[in-house]
């Protein structure tokens, strides 16, 4: 890294960032705080959206800060330095020049995780000098980055679908000298030409590991990705390791958060229906399930999967569980052993069904994946015998071919509590 870049008079902000980030106890590993100290930010991501328009808006109103204008670059400063995610791209756009002030319309197609879930998942993967690395789904290339420098120059890569978006990372990361390369291509297939990886990171949520993933990952390697549904309320994250004898071991759990899914995967929301759920919150009958915990991620991961196409409403007084392809949903209270239930589909009635099949299954907080299947079919479970709790993944859809404005919303992670 070349040393104007490493000198930069914004290094005191990144470390107020990195005080922050140990202060809280999300970071602790050195050779990644070192990372963050060196790398300078505000070169991957030189411009910031900032929403103007608030919730249900459509269509929204953006501001775009540009960091080399006097005018904007003190708040986007704080904004990249931030632990907010920082919203890059609308629609696939080309991201050479862009403009500078307000916007309207189109929708984000690529930002950076914010940062503490940026060093959770990094330090999950255990990076070291020499290690080789892949990131599925780079973005702008912070973690990349990040990575890059820990592991040493020419041993991280990355695969990203999204054409400007690849550019716009590589140029970027050419800038920094990190040594990271970056490949336009499909995330989903990994990048064989440089396999085996010793530490494998998906940027992108996928509802099954793709086989390619597996197969590139090294003897004694691990890989970390979301296991996403069509909700974004209750994610996985799943770890894979691959023992020195070749043999596989996946675990998932359930998380406060997780990257957004891969193209095609469009997630539900219940901003549609919230109006309508205040003026009538359905008619009330007992229940026996009081409100799971919100951090009781074992329960609600096993929701995701086993009462699929429902979505809760966060900021809702109580909590709020919502169907919305099929006008339904669930509203607690308005006693702490009564429900509110509207429309054609009983919410709240799965989701007493799962929870009793959680209990049952001794309130498993952690699930192993079968990847070896001949199948194809990738099982869930919370162990053995006849009360563990078990589901299948889905299959990975069909994509159209990678262009250069067809793009998944890459490196993102959301906050269950954003939506």
């Amino acid at each position: 890294m070349s040393s104007d870049l490493r000198l930069a008079p914004t290094s005191g902000r990144r470390a107020a960032m990195v005080d922050r980030l140990m202060s809280s106890g999300a970071l602790t590993d050195p050779l990644l705080r070192d990372a963050l100290l060196r790398v300078p930010r505000e070169v991957l991501l030189p411009h910031a959206y900032v929403r103007v328009s608030g919730p249900g808006a459509d269509p929204i109103d953006w501001r775009l800060l540009d960091g080399s204008h006097p005018d904007d670059r003190e708040e986007w400063l704080d904004l990249i330095h931030s632990d907010d995610s920082i919203l890059l791209q609308r629609d696939g756009e080309p991201l050479g020049s862009l403009p500078r002030g307000p916007v309207t319309g189109g929708h984000m197609t690529s930002m950076s995780t914010f940062t503490p879930a940026t060093v959770e998942g990094l330090q999950d993967l255990g990076l070291a000098p020499g290690r080789r690395y892949l990131e599925l789904g780079p973005g702008p290339g912070v973690s990349l980055a990040l990575a890059a420098t820990v592991t040493g120059a020419g041993r991280a890569v990355g695969v990203e679908r999204d054409g400007p978006m690849a550019a716009f990372a590589r140029r970027n990361l050419d800038r920094l000298g990190v040594g990271a390369t970056v490949v336009e291509g499909d995330a989903l297939a990994g990048h064989e030409h440089r396999a085996p990886y010793d530490r494998i990171h998906s940027g992108i949520g996928v509802p099954c590991v793709p086989p390619g993933w597996v197969e590139q990952l090294a003897c004694g390697g691990r890989l970390l990705t979301t296991l996403t549904t069509r909700t974004p309320s209750w994610p996985g994250q799943l770890l894979v390791t691959r023992a020195d004898s070749g043999r596989i071991d996946a675990v998932l759990r359930g998380r406060p958060r997780g990257y957004r899914p891969m193209l095609g995967y469009a997630w539900l929301s219940a901003l549609d229906h919230r109006a309508r759920i205040e003026a009538d919150p359905g008619t009330a009958r007992p229940t026996r399930l009081a409100p799971p915990a919100d951090d009781a991620y074992g329960f609600w991961l096993a929701a995701a999967h086993l009462a699929p196409g429902l979505v809760r409403d966060f900021q809702a007084k109580t909590m709020t569980i919502v169907a919305p392809e099929d006008d339904s949903w669930a509203v607690a209270g308005p006693g702490d052993r009564t429900v509110r239930v509207h429309g054609r589909r009983d919410v709240w009635a799965e989701l007493e069904t799962v929870h009793a099949l959680w209990v049952r299954a001794g309130h498993p907080e952690t699930y192993r994946v079968d990847l070896s299947d001949g199948t194809g079919i990738q099982a869930v479970t919370s162990g053995t015998g006849p009360t563990a709790l078990t589901w299948s993944l889905p299959r990975l859809p069909a994509l159209p071919r990678p262009r250069g404005r067809d793009t998944h919303p890459s490196t993102s992670v959301e906050p269950t509590d954003s939506k």
